[in-house]
């Protein structure tokens, strides 16, 4: 066992933020309950919340080597959960096409409740948390064979995710303006309608996912120049309670963080501005935290925010 789990007093109590994750969405859970009677809520934030909080737990007790197994095992809970029970059994579709669907029909649903929690509001507390442990297609993509860019981003590709969201947007506001959509509420074909979306959209999804990943040698590829969900999540995140910090009492500055992140942030930039890691492209994965040899990164709750990215790109010739 002392392979793989920290064996010690500090190392085995309970982190901070697996008890701030457990009461999170415990409360969110038994409020909704109350309010609506619906048994489902109280299942979906508990199951939700302890499959992150485990991630957290494991991530801050497995050795260094392995810890990255807790947020693995995080994304195959929820990515399971939200794409296989609630999309395919429940047929309903948490896509951004499923929340467009349902806005574009005035209707307050599940996919509405998600995005508002996951991915609008909730990231003021969690960042954009849910890009690194819960995103069913990151869940995927997370395994191929190429970790990260050791040469950065491409500077000029980010637009391709806001072109990505306008079309969904533009799409559905048509569908809802030159066609009979509003006919289908509460009738068999909007489950039709939402199976299709969902399982079209998923193909294009993970298909476009692995072919930049291998265009760009860049498993996160998908996520910095065409996902759709950052343009939601970009706003709030910078707000964001829970952020990554280095201590500059314990830093080298031997770079190995900055090689390690899957999204490109000069980190050691913000630690010598005496900031928190304030870009909204971080997923909060800990891969830096992981790499550190001096244990100088940690995650921690504080109210701040920032307004310039500092990421690296790759040296244009």
């Amino acid at each position: 066992m002392k392979k793989y789990f920290k064996i010690s007093k500090k190392a085995l109590r309970l982190p901070l933020f697996f008890l701030f994750f457990l009461f999170i969405f415990y409360a969110v859970a038994y409020l909704l309950y109350q309010s609506t009677g619906y048994a489902f809520y109280l299942f979906n934030f508990v199951y939700i919340g302890t499959s992150i909080a485990i991630g957290v737990f494991l991530s801050s007790t497995l050795t260094r080597e392995y810890s990255n197994w807790g947020r693995r095992v995080t994304q195959l809970f929820v990515g399971t959960y939200m794409l296989g029970y609630v999309g395919f059994i429940m047929r309903e579709n948490m896509q951004i096409e499923g929340f467009f669907l349902y806005a574009s029909l005035g209707v307050f649903a599940g996919a509405s409740l998600h995005y508002f929690i996951a991915k609008i509001f909730g990231v003021v507390i969690f960042g954009r948390g849910w890009c690194g442990y819960a995103c069913w297609t990151a869940m995927v993509l997370d395994i191929l064979p190429w970790k990260s860019n050791a040469q950065g981003r491409i500077k000029r590709l980010g637009w391709m995710r806001y072109l990505h969201f306008f079309v969904v947007a533009v799409m559905f506001f048509i569908l809802w303006n030159l066609t009979d959509i509003k006919g289908v509420l509460f009738t068999s074909d909007l489950a039709r309608i939402e199976m299709s979306w969902l399982i079209a959209g998923n193909l294009a999804y993970y298909a476009l996912g692995i072919i930049l990943a291998s265009m760009f040698k860049d498993n996160r590829a998908f996520c910095k120049y065409a996902c759709p969900i950052p343009t939601l999540m970009k706003v709030g995140s910078r707000f964001s309670l829970m952020k990554i910090e280095i201590d500059s009492s314990l830093c080298v500055d031997c770079g190995k963080c900055e090689q390690a992140c899957l999204m490109d942030i000069k980190l050691l930039d913000y630690k010598e501005s005496g900031q928190r890691v304030l870009s909204t492209e971080c997923i909060l994965c800990q891969n830096c935290a992981l790499s550190c040899p001096t244990h100088a990164i940690s995650t921690t709750l504080k109210i701040d925010f920032g307004v310039r990215e500092k990421l690296r790109y790759k040296i244009e010739l």
